[in-house]
């Protein structure tokens, strides 16, 4: 790596803000901070409100997500923005409308649920899961789910371990946020 391109990525990095949050999904106790992972070049706002992305087309297996939005004192995170985003199953971002994507807001216990499909194979990385997530009046946590076992994760060059949902059975998955609050 050239020295100009290290100025260049260390500069970004820079530019990025500290979200506290972290996981629980990998029997982390509070107070550990989860690593924020870029939004990615794909992310649209304003995406429409459902807890419900599956498509009448899709041709894939279903997935449903659950989890809770906690606070780093472990409390829940009534009312906190879930924001999520995905690749299609051939690994395609929608760009000009809102397929497979949606925001929601977790329940007075910090709870969420997603029903979703499989993401794809985006060209260069693992399948995975955008979110942001952020309690009220606080900083949004932007990250990214992993899929646990998948071969292509060690491939990946942003692949976290402490990001994996727990996937219990084919086609479920859990993962619990701690953010700011």
């Amino acid at each position: 790596m050239t020295s100009r391109v290290r100025r260049r990525l260390v500069a970004a990095a820079a530019l990025l803000p500290v979200i506290p949050a972290f996981a629980q999904s990998r029997g982390l106790t509070c107070g550990e901070r989860t690593a924020a992972q870029t939004a990615g070049p794909f992310f649209t706002p304003d995406s429409p409100r459902r807890m419900s992305l599956l498509e009448p087309d899709a041709k894939t297996g279903r997935l449903v997500l659950t989890g809770t939005v906690l606070s780093a004192q472990c409390r829940p995170v009534a009312g906190a923005l879930l924001d999520f985003w995905q690749a299609d199953e051939e690994g395609r971002y929608d760009n000009s409308g809102y397929r497979y994507r949606g925001h929601q807001f977790a329940d007075a216990q910090g709870r969420y649920r997603l029903e979703t499909v499989l993401p794809g194979e985006y060209p260069g990385r693992t399948p995975h899961i955008h979110v942001k997530v952020q309690a009220p009046g606080q900083r949004v946590l932007t990250t990214q789910l992993y899929f646990p076992g998948h071969p292509r994760n060690r491939r990946d060059f942003l692949y976290r371990a402490e990001l994996e949902m727990r996937m219990a059975q084919p086609g479920t998955g859990e993962f619990d946020f701690v953010v700011e609050a």
